[in-house]
């Protein structure tokens, strides 16, 4: 039975949580991989809106068991209010199932976010806050505090001692800030052993067993292929690899055991945060994505910026990902525009660039080339096959399936879990 791969073709928040949501019923497990508590999902049920941060959106599907993997950094407290959020709301967690080798999130790393943000100045990143970045890099430099940690209390003083030894030399004497004790951290991390311990499990052998028994295995990537740290728009991206290749090195299953990636794309583009962005939009049209489409984040509250689709970031993205298909969200936005412009290529200086420019630099100056496609009036929200849209409608999502670079197998027309128009199944 397949392993699939979610990915966000795009910045992020293109609805992955909905395409997550309407499989969960037909897999056995829902994987987060990478990312942290900045990269939330909005999952509409039964006409209740569910904000997910920490959590795999599977978590909502009774019949899944949801798995943050290895390759996330888990910050406790936020894991633990999302889920007394939920259950309070009626949901089961209790299927929650966490990767002993899943880094956490130290409040020092949270503190060394916000003050290197600041430093930053108009380098500044855009980051959340929420010391994401700063756990990765302790992960890589090999000074993290991984989940299995906490339950040896020994070994946990040890490697918050080590931690600290450089942070507390920069928080005092670069950042004029208060050093921090291992006491602090250390009790601050034994306060959640009880809870969390019946929730940790060796997710690798869990995962590959599962598949063993052909079972199906979902994988829902954070995030977004233009944030992964080395096919994304560097610096201004995130400090994991939110793409394939990124989910079967989180989730510890091999890649030849994917046997679907499917890429989740909005009808036009959004980010959050600093960083170029050739389709951007500074009139109306770009007030109009934002109102029509709720186009405020998940985690912070803050505007999206917004801009029409583009098709060459939509191409690069199936070529980094090896998408077998695309999933085409918020259609509905669009529903009232006259002219629909599409960005087909740029121009950079002059030349014209049909695929993703080699630098940054390039990328930077580079401006959209437009087509143009007839827009529709109709209410789309109640279609559920193609046959059901406007012709104008049909013609546009013809027309981006010819320039994206992978064929279309479903496409959202409204916010609800229903709302969508299946052309091929998801899971075959």
């Amino acid at each position: 039975m397949p392993a699939i791969v979610i990915v966000g073709a795009q910045w992020g928040d293109e609805g992955k949580g909905k395409a997550t949501d309407l499989l969960g019923s037909r897999v056995d497990y829902v994987v987060k991989p990478n990312g942290g508590n900045n990269a939330g999902h909005t999952v509409v049920v039964g006409g209740e809106k569910f904000e997910l941060k920490l959590l795999p959106a599977g978590i909502l599907s009774p019949n899944a068991t949801p798995v943050i993997g290895n390759g996330v950094v888990v910050n406790l407290e936020a894991l633990f209010e999302e889920i007394d959020g939920l259950e309070a709301r009626g949901a089961d967690t209790s299927k929650l199932r966490i990767s002993a080798n899943a880094h956490l999130v130290a409040p020092y790393h949270q503190t060394m976010d916000k003050v290197t943000e600041r430093f930053l100045g108009k380098r500044a990143i855009g980051t959340t806050g929420r010391g994401i970045g700063p756990t990765y890099m302790d992960k890589v430099g090999r000074l993290g505090i991984r989940v299995q940690d906490i339950f040896d209390e020994s070994i946990l003083r040890q490697k918050i001692e080590g931690a600290l030894r450089q942070k507390n030399e920069l928080l005092v004497k670069l950042y004029n800030r208060r050093d921090i004790t291992v006491d602090e951290i250390a009790d601050y991390f034994l306060a959640f052993v009880d809870r969390l311990r019946p929730m940790v499990v060796d997710s690798t052998i869990l995962l590959n067993d599962a598949l063993d028994r052909e079972e199906v295995v979902l994988m829902e990537g954070g995030q977004a292929t233009y944030l992964d740290v080395d096919h994304g728009t560097y610096p201004f991206v995130t400090s994991s690899n939110p793409t394939a290749g990124g989910a079967s090195v989180g989730s510890g299953i091999g890649p030849t055991r994917i046997t679907r990636s499917v890429g989740i794309i909005k009808a036009y583009t959004t980010r959050v945060g600093a960083g170029p962005f050739p389709t951007e939009l500074f009139d109306s049209w770009g007030e109009f994505l934002q109102k029509t489409g709720g186009e405020f984040g998940v985690n912070t509250g803050r505007p999206r910026r917004c801009g029409w689709y583009d098709a060459v970031m939509a191409r690069y993205a199936a070529r980094i990902n090896g998408f077998t298909d695309f999933f085409l969200t918020k259609l509905d936005v669009l529903t009232g525009i006259d002219q629909i412009p599409v960005c087909v290529a740029y121009d950079v200086d002059g030349v014209r660039h049909d695929q993703m420019p080699m630098t940054q630099t390039e990328f930077h100056h580079a401006t959209p080339i437009y087509e143009n496609f007839p827009g529709w009036t109709e209410d789309i929200t109640a279609a559920r096959t193609l046959e059901d849209l406007p012709e104008n409608a049909r013609n546009y999502i013809l027309a981006l399936e010819r320039i994206s670079g992978a064929p279309f197998s479903a496409i959202g027309v409204g916010p609800g879990r229903d709302q969508v128009i299946q052309v091929r199944d998801l899971i075959s």
